[in-house]
């Protein structure tokens, strides 16, 4: 039975005033002026503001904090945290009880919201690592001048200090004093108070996945519970209510797109993604067989104690709708006895398998529902046979003796086998005065032989190589036979091959004593080397050679700029480019080798990572094209420091290896009728219109679809939306991972903006936006996207909050951070004005173009932390077991104080930044030294101090760490007025006036300003007003 369609929610917007309604202003009155005149009651400081709640809480807001149902918590996997260090904290009851003791409640319901179709599953509890808290510090180990239960005296509590001024290197655009205008910073909309007010939302609650609401924010830490449709973290949409046609899209001003992470990491409340097996037939699963469900074979990503399906059907496959090649899913439906299902994208019905067939209950559900995960939830694995292995084209034979055509074999099946992984290190001049080769040499080792003796990184079945280059290229042989490795030299580079048929790819666990020693030895056998130049080509086009008919990762650790051999670059770097319209031209290739290499690459399943490690120009857009189109990351370390970077490099050598990785992958996303997938954006090959292809994807890639209508929808039907990722895992598994996705529609415009996903959109919006600077100069990207957030809230204005004063900055409260946002995404590094360098931008770019949408909201909005005034629960478990966090603050120098300890995160780097009256102990407690002179900014970590707040610290940061997806964050030191870390500190705090740009009240007092201007049609003759307009106007850019 299909599900109940969605019934159409009333047409009242949602929408927050920033002043209270007032009549309309006469025509001669600057609105501008109006604006701050009426907003100008509420001061910084006052007591209104410090004593009462926000005045004008949106409708939204206030719906939220009604009583809910309740529902039966499922338990959550209580963090592991370290035990006190002294007994007497036992005693006092200080610190979270141990795992052992919390409370642990039942799991989660089954229960279905009336009206939904896919059933509602329960929450899955699988053993998982968790982040490691560390307890609390011993109440001896503090100050004697403090009490055991609070700070010491000298940091808490401190007394109210005067505000910081903005550094003057941190400015950007200023406004003209007749254009400045005064607004209470306290009095516009928060991003801090937004992401607060969705976390108490989802604190205790589950979101269900079919709740017909929209998704939580991305940056919330919520447990979602698959339903049907798919958890948010695998794909998301602009918006939860899709107009049904396209002049109502094109009204509302709005994106309509999805983005997509296929394989996002998911929290460990909430399982893993079913496996469901279509190799080997066997007897259907509704005869109720002891045997139906089987343990997954090992290393296929599911853990101990999770169980797999039977296969029912034959080597051919999934069921697939015969008209659309649509895969089964939980929104299709069941007619004629079960004997056809109907396609919920097409409407075409396709005849039921034997093998896969089953009766229909009195509901016309399948009676062996509770058995198919792929009828009941919204991802799903299938495990596929070899119709979908990739296939290998073999080059034409030789001519024949007329010399008139040549013959090409058949394509054959390439049998799935684990991952296969290649290391190549520089060992250049410059890479062993830096210490890459020390360092990268300590990653790989760590990650295929840790030191706790925990398992490696790596999964079972894998094989690695190591191959060193610099004009050279040199080749070990790592067979478990030998005593030590066997280096062979390719001086050649521009004829390169493979010098050996066995050793090179070796089992690094039956290699293990010569990979050890070979790592070992790597620094010294280098130290010597005063050859300055290091050809990528060569080791490339050799690493290619021994994975063409396997497939699998290349990791390329790089110096300096490549001038000789195959892909020889030349220093085009010009600073005269910067800010013209010829700068564009340093964002793209100089050499057709790295497109087509990259090509190849994608053609025999490889994805290539790449890390950097430039002292000056090493032209990040040519080398970038290689990670770029195979699915690979880009990683950049300019002007390395061991101490500073060794810890980031090591966890980063360690994360592409251990996160979830497929190869040979292939992607389609498939929209039901009357919708269509217009265009996509990310890291990615396009060989059609229609699919993606990728040398390798993981966990932290996503792409973004622009959806466009082909017809009118019918209003009383949901849009579906199924994405299928064809690919191989690192297991050895061939495999489709299909998502779903079921989005109500309306005519109501007001319901267009009211289920809005703000997050999705930016993520969406910064994608376009990075694409658009192929052709266009960043000038003009930052214009249109400042455009587009003016006309997105200009429709609001005129079709939803029309009978309210032009004088009025009305924001629809879904899309009320929407002016913050595109500020932020202007300030970033990749379109900012002023001068950066290429490299840099064009790194940014590549980051924001495959990132997902909680880190692209993360890095373009980082988080700040207060650490002076850190409360004693934070950053200790709470009796639930999750980690008491701390309150941030907004990024601007408004919020801090000359006294303060700052953290400021965006998800790629953290920095701690210390007042120039901060308090010795704080540094004390953090650092174990006295004074700011004394600390070294060199390092890149926190050290691991016996201290209440170095663990309070440490703990969040974990925390922090989790969030972002196991990312390291290394954490530097920024000293006011005396560290050059403190511009990079300054440039992250986007509300305030830098990075070439205006701070967040002027922005959005010039996004008002546009907004009247398009509402009050202003003439043309009026020569004053369309002088003042443009002038203000012109200071956005």
């Amino acid at each position: 039975m299909p599900p109940q369609q969605h019934q159409q929610q009333p047409p009242y917007p949602q929408q927050q005033v920033l002043h209270p309604q007032q009549q309309p202003y006469p025509p001669n009155v600057d609105p501008r002026a109006a604006l701050a005149q009426q907003m100008s009651h509420v001061g910084l400081n006052s007591p209104q503001h410090q004593q009462q709640p926000q005045q004008h809480a949106p409708p939204a807001q206030q719906l939220q904090q009604q009583p809910l149902e309740p529902v039966v918590k499922g338990k959550r996997s209580a963090r592991a945290y370290h035990a006190p260090t002294d007994p007497s904290m036992a005693a006092t009851g200080q610190g979270a009880p141990p795992p052992s003791q919390q409370h642990q409640g039942p799991p989660y319901q089954q229960g279905q919201p009336q009206g939904h179709h896919p059933q509602q599953q329960q929450m899955q509890h699988q053993p998982h690592q968790q982040p490691q808290f560390h307890a609390e510090a011993a109440a001896s180990q503090f100050p004697p001048s403090g009490h055991p239960d609070h700070p010491p005296a000298s940091y808490a509590d401190p007394a109210p200090q005067p505000q910081i001024p903005q550094p003057p290197h941190s400015a950007g655009s200023r406004i003209p004093p007749k254009f400045r205008v005064k607004i209470d910073p306290d009095h516009i909309p928060s991003p801090v108070a937004v992401a607060e007010t969705d976390q108490e939302l989802y604190a205790t609650e589950p979101f269900l996945t079919c709740s017909r609401t929209a998704a939580p924010l991305s940056g919330t830490d919520f447990v979602a519970i698959d339903q049907g449709n798919s958890n948010p973290r695998f794909i998301r949409a602009t918006t939860y209510s899709l107009p049904t046609t396209d002049d109502l899209a094109t009204a509302s001003q709005l994106p309509l797109g999805l983005i997509i992470q296929p394989f996002a990491a998911l929290r460990p409340e909430e399982g893993v993604v079913p496996i469901v097996d279509f190799t080997v037939p066997t007897e259907p699963a509704f005869e109720q067989d002891p045997n139906a469900l089987v343990p997954p074979g090992p290393g296929d990503g599911t853990p101990d104690g999770a169980s797999t399906p039977k296969p029912v059907q034959d080597e051919q496959g999934p069921p697939r709708c015969n008209r659309c090649r649509g895969y089964i899913n939980p929104w299709c439906s069941f007619v004629e006895g079960g004997t056809k299902w109907v396609c919920n994208l097409c409407g075409a019905s396709s005849e039921v398998a034997s093998s896969y067939f089953s009766h229909l209950d009195m509901s016309q559900r399948r009676i062996d529902l509770d058995q198919r995960p792929e009828l009941r939830l919204g991802s799903v694995d299938f495990v596929v046979g070899p119709s979908y292995y990739v296939q290998d084209h073999h080059p034409p034979s030789t001519s024949t003796s007329f010399g008139s055509s040549t013959a090409r074999l058949p394509p054959t099946s390439r049998v799935p086998e684990p991952m296969k992984y290649v290391f190549a290190i520089d060992i250049s001049w410059s890479a062993g005065r830096c210490g890459l080769v020390k360092e990268a040499a300590r990653g790989i080792k760590e990650l295929l032989y840790p030191e706790d003796g925990s398992p490696s990184g790596l999964p079972v079945g894998a094989k690695v190589a190591i191959m060193t280059f610099d004009k050279a290229v040199m080749f070990y042989n790592l067979k478990p036979t030998l005593e030590q490795a066997q280096m062979m030299v390719v001086p050649d580079i521009m004829d390169m091959f493979l010098p050996m048929q066995e050793g090179f790819l070796v089992d690094p666990v039956e290699s293990k004593p010569v990979i050890e020693s070979l790592l070992d030895s790597l620094p010294t056998l280098s130290a010597d080397n005063q050859n300055v130049e290091a050809a990528i080509g060569g080791p490339l086009k050799a690493a290619i050679i021994a994975l063409k008919n396997a497939g699998g990762q290349i990791n390329i650790f790089q110096t300096s700029l490549p001038t000789i051999g195959p892909g020889a670059l030349k220093h085009r770097e010009d600073t005269k480019l910067y800010g013209t319209d010829r700068e564009k031209t340093l964002f793209a290739s100089q050499d057709t080798f790295y497109r087509t290499t990259a090509e190849e690459c994608v053609e025999a399943g490889v994805g290539v990572n790449v890390f950097l490690f430039p002292t000056q120009y090493i032209d990040v857009a040519s080398i970038g094209v290689l990670p770029g189109l195979t699915g690979g990351e880009l990683f950049f370390h300019p002007r390395f420091e061991p101490v500073r970077d060794g810890g980031k490099l090591r966890a980063e050598i360690k994360r592409v290896a251990s996160r979830e990785t497929g190869y040979s992958v292939t992607m389609r996303i498939r929209c039901s009728n009357g919708l269509r997938v217009a265009d996509h954006f990310g890291n990615f090959f396009q060989r059609n219109v229609t699919d993606l292809e990728f040398g390798t994807l993981d966990s932290d890639k996503a792409i973004a679809a622009r959806i466009k209508h082909e017809g009118k929808l019918d209003e009383k039907v949901d849009a579906h939306f199924q994405c299928a990722v064809l690919y191989t895992s690192a297991s050895g598994q061939r495999r489709v991972r299909v998502h779903n996705l079921a989005v109500p529609t309306t005519t109501l415009l007001a319901n267009v903006f009211r289920f809005a996903d703000m997050d999705t959109t930016l993520a969406y919006i910064a994608k376009d936006c990075i694409t658009q600077t192929n052709a266009k100069t960043l000038r003009v990207v930052r214009e249109n996207l400042t455009e587009l957030c003016v006309k997105a809230l200009l429709a609001y204005r005129k079709h939803c909050a029309s009978s309210t004063s032009p004088a009025q900055l009305i924001l629809p409260e879904s899309f009320k951070l929407f002016p913050l946002y595109a500020l932020a995404l202007s300030k970033s590094k990749a379109l900012k004005g002023g001068s950066v360098a290429s490299d840099v931008r064009v790194w940014q770019m590549r980051l924001i173009k495959s990132a997902g949408v909680a880190a692209t909201v993360g890095l373009l909005y980082p988080r700040m932390i207060p650490l002076h005034n850190l409360p004693d629960e934070v950053g200790f478990p709470e009796p639930s077991g999750k980690l008491k966090l701390p309150t941030f603050i907004r990024a601007s120098y408004v919020r801090m104080e000359p006294n303060g300890a700052y953290l400021i995160e965006n998800g790629e780097i953290a920095i701690i930044w210390f007042g120039s009256s901060v308090s010795p102990q704080i540094i004390q407690d953090l650092y174990a030294v006295e004074t700011l002179q004394e600390l070294d900014v060199r390092m890149g970590t926190l050290p691991s101090l016996p201290t209440r707040l170095s663990t309070q610290v440490r703990n969040v940061l974990t925390y922090l760490e989790a969030q972002r997806g196991g990312r390291s964050l290394p954490v530097l030191i920024a000293r006011q007025n005396i560290d050059g870390t403190e511009i990079e500190f300054s440039n992250m705090l986007v509300e305030d006036q830098n990075n070439e740009g205006l701070s967040y009240p002027d922005y959005l007092c010039a996004v008002h300003a546009k907004i009247q201007h398009y509402l009050t049609d202003q003439s043309k003759n009026d020569s004053s007003a369309t002088s003042d307009y443009s002038s203000y106007s012109s200071f956005m850019h």
